[in-house]
């Protein structure tokens, strides 16, 4: 929600789905029951779940955006968080307007078991709806993105973006040394390294997120609207620019 408070105008705020809340269909026990690890969760941060959507503006225009809250059971996704981001897809479907996304999530909630996994293909498949209408979709990944969030919703953004040093990845590095028997590459799985080699468009310093994020989704709108209209030239950055074009080159 701070991450929300510092991206969005102040002005014009919808929170979607903020009334779905997580249950126990598993009695799930492990050192603690699952139930009383929502409460304790639901008291430190003041959330129902580890995702919090919004509808807002971003420097005037309308956009749907959604964040994970890692102090949220490690935000880790479950059916709430599965739900709210597709009624986040939904709304962005509904309006026309571009849909974000800011994960940090150490994966898939496996208190939930299958339940939690169904929310990758639920998420990715909700994903083609604006994929199909054209809106763009931009994924926005801050440390750290990890497990089944990095393996569905957080690489399917029309532009992938990353903040800088960030760990993202399916399987965290020990444990792939330990499966390959190999010693991975300085800087594995961080943001700097994965752009290298071409897996994320953009490393963005959340400083900068909102003057950035704002210049490639207007050229992203722009380059979907209809010929017969007349999009007015705006000042766009240098940096904006080239990643859509390569983005665009490489589709």
């Amino acid at each position: 929600r701070t991450r929300l408070d510092m991206f969005l105008d102040e002005e014009g705020r919808e929170e979607i789905g903020k009334h779905i809340k997580p249950v126990d269909p598993l009695k799930f026990k492990d050192t603690k029951k699952y139930k009383d690890r929502i409460v304790l969760a639901q008291k430190q941060t003041k959330e129902n779940d580890a995702l919090v959507v919004m509808k807002g503006r971003l420097k005037g225009n309308d956009i749907v955006v959604a964040a994970f809250d890692f102090k949220f059971m490690g935000g880790s996704m479950g059916s709430v968080v599965g739900e709210r981001f597709v009624r986040g897809v939904n709304k962005s479907f509904e309006l026309g307007i571009p849909y974000i996304v800011f994960t940090s999530s150490g994966g898939a909630r496996m208190q939930e078991s299958l339940f939690s996994l169904f929310q990758m293909a639920k998420t990715s498949a909700a994903l083609t709806k604006l994929s199909d209408a054209g809106i763009p979709y931009i994924s926005f990944m801050t440390d750290p993105t990890m497990g089944g969030v990095s393996a569905s919703l957080a690489m399917l953004g029309d532009i992938n973006v990353a903040e800088p040093n960030a760990l993202i990845g399916f399987a965290g590095p020990r444990v792939i040394e330990q499966t390959v028997r190999e010693k991975l590459p300085e800087g594995f799985q961080r943001s700097e390294f994965l752009q290298e080699h071409g897996a994320i468009d953009m490393i963005v310093d959340r400083r900068e997120m909102r003057d950035k994020i704002s210049s490639v989704l207007t050229l992203l709108m722009a380059g979907r609207a209809k010929a017969s209209v007349s999009v007015a030239p705006t000042s766009m950055t240098v940096e904006a620019e080239e990643v859509v074009e390569n983005h665009s080159d490489q589709a």
